[in-house]
């Protein structure tokens, strides 16, 4: 018998809203990630739990418990139940009815083994007692001790259901999969029969998860396995993962966090602005971070005219772009442009400059301070005002 026994399962607030479910003759059984994640010694951060008690009769339950019911997604079957300031997604347990490939027509269950055969993955699909005690339907177990990424009976169905699928399945390879052992064959072959189904999907949700899966400690071989598939190049034309690797291997050596943004700007795309639905922020920061890591300004001034982080980020892809390895100089460099502050100001130059000539003498000027190292300082660069530029 497979016992989880980590110290949520048994938090006051939690088993408050199991015995809740439970004294009212329901069954509660935590589910999903919470459980797959305890039994990696993964930390776990939301608390599902499902249940053949309708919605209505889980707030009734609540309510009479003193718990605090929020109605998140109650049309779907969702209720949080909170208690102790933890929210405790509470989900009937559910069948699909029907399914288009975005999203399923679904219908109320007594059964857990129906609750659970309409899940993505093996893995996914195990469930908890309130004492901690693994309940596994499918069996998913093997798969999860072997970290096996598979698909819930046919992988075509599963994927056809909701073609989001295919993306996600990378994705939990990259965060739980066994690089040694490899990708589910059946998986990979599902997916690229199905590629025309991705274009089904909204723009959100394959941006959204394709950050999540470059989120992860190491994506590369998660995202060469996408080429290989195809399916990168249909959720980003024109992209390429050929820097990820090298990428992430000079995070480390440069001893900075895994960027989902940053591992996008190395894989690039043709029109990555149309293509994924991110924020404004996000997409500046891609286009910048790769068009300064594909121009030619060093390091220093990269860290002056984009900041020590974002500065960072420019060079490392850049390293990752010609493979060279990282060096702490270059951090030295970043840090001494990032700290620069040019010592003229417009109005120093009137009125012997104005209008278009102003911009350009400042431009000028500003590129002999940066070729200076930052070192000529204010009463010499007015000094040079009146001279013709180098070269």
């Amino acid at each position: 018998m497979t016992r989880i026994k980590e110290a949520w399962v048994n938090d006051p607030d939690t088993q408050k809203v199991c015995a809740a479910l439970t004294d009212g003759g329901a069954q509660a059984l935590f589910v999903g990630g919470c459980v797959r994640n305890a039994l990696l010694g993964v930390p776990v951060s939301d608390i599902d739990i499902a249940t053949d008690a309708r919605p209505e009769r889980v707030v009734q339950l609540a309510e009479k418990a003193g718990i605090k019911a929020v109605p998140t997604g109650i049309d779907h079957g969702t209720v949080t139940l909170v208690s102790g300031g933890v929210p405790h997604e509470v989900t009937t347990f559910r069948r699909d009815v029907e399914t288009d490939g975005r999203r399923a027509k679904i219908a109320y269950s007594d059964r857990v083994e129906e609750d659970a055969a309409r899940r993505d993955f093996t893995m996914n699909a195990l469930y908890a007692s309130p004492d901690g005690t693994v309940l596994d339907p499918l069996g998913g177990l093997p798969d999860l001790r072997a970290r096996r990424v598979r698909f819930i009976g046919r992988a075509e169905d599963r994927i056809r259901e909701d073609y989001l699928r295919s993306l996600r399945f990378f994705r939990f390879h990259a965060y739980y999969g066994d690089e040694e052992a490899g990708f589910d064959p059946d998986a990979l072959s599902a997916i690229a029969s199905n590629l025309d189904g991705l274009s089904k999907l909204s723009r959100e949700r394959v941006g959204a998860e394709l950050l999540k899966l470059l989120g992860a400690p190491d994506p590369a071989p998660s995202v060469a396995a996408m080429r290989t598939a195809g399916v990168l190049a249909r959720i980003l034309p024109g992209a390429g993962d050929r820097a990820l690797a090298p990428l992430i291997a000079l995070e480390a050596q440069a001893g900075v966090s895994a960027d989902p943004v940053r591992r996008l700007a190395a894989l690039g795309g043709d029109d990555v602005v149309s293509t994924l639905r991110l924020s404004r922020a996000q997409l500046r920061r891609v286009g910048r971070i790769r068009m300064a890591a594909e121009g030619s300004a060093g390091a220093a001034e990269l860290g002056y005219r984009l900041g020590a982080d974002e500065g960072l980020d420019a060079v490392l892809l850049r390293c990752a772009f010609l493979e060279q390895p990282w060096h702490p100089e270059l951090a030295k460099s970043l840090q001494k442009g990032a700290g620069a502050l040019f010592p003229i100001k417009a109005k120093d130059l009137v009125p012997d400059f104005q209008g278009v000539a102003l911009g350009r003498k400042l431009a000028e000027l500003e590129a002999r301070w940066i070729a200076s190292g930052f070192a000529l300082g204010r009463d010499e660069l007015l000094a040079q005002a009146n001279q013709p530029p180098a070269g």
